[in-house]
């Protein structure tokens, strides 16, 4: 288990509302507590392989990224009008429903509320994103078989 794995599993738990998760595998013990106010991880990892090196897990204080203020620029202006469909789960995002077919949706396409966008595959189930919106599709913002985040922006669509 990688630390980018380990920092997803934390990301995952604090949203969740669970308390405490314990997770237990052959060569790695994680503990991962949340509070009100602060998140706890415990990793011991046992007999590691001679000559790999072993991941360190940073601090929970290190684990959240500091916020950058940035100040709009033209590009930003201009995606102001447009509207963002979201992931509503974690998983690989997919634009077409097999290798054989085609996309879901293109840009420049109209989509209506209820139409698939695309597919989010979590934990072997594909599941169906559909539109909560209807206007035109101006730009993909995730490559095809790419990883998503919970609430991460997939498309722009134009309203008008």
């Amino acid at each position: 288990m990688d630390i980018k794995e380990i920092q997803n599993l934390i990301k995952f738990v604090a949203k969740s509302g669970a308390s405490e998760v314990k997770l237990e595998m052959e060569d790695i013990k994680i503990t991962i507590k949340t509070g009100a106010s602060k998140t706890e991880t415990t990793i011991v990892q046992a007999n590691p392989m001679v000559g790999m090196p072993t991941a360190q897990a940073p601090a929970p204080a290190a684990l959240e990224a500091p916020v950058a203020v940035a100040t709009p620029t033209s590009n930003e202006d201009e995606n102001s009008k447009y509207i963002t469909v979201n992931s509503p789960i974690i998983g690989t995002f997919y634009r077409k429903p097999a290798p054989d077919k085609p996309n879901f949706a293109e840009v420049g396409d109209s989509i209506k509320v209820g139409d698939t966008v695309c597919v989010i595959e979590a934990m072997k189930l594909f599941n169906e994103i559909e539109s909560e919106i209807s206007g035109k599709i101006v730009k993909v913002l995730v490559d095809d078989s790419s990883p998503v985040e919970f609430d991460q922006p997939l498309f722009l669509v134009d309203p008008s």
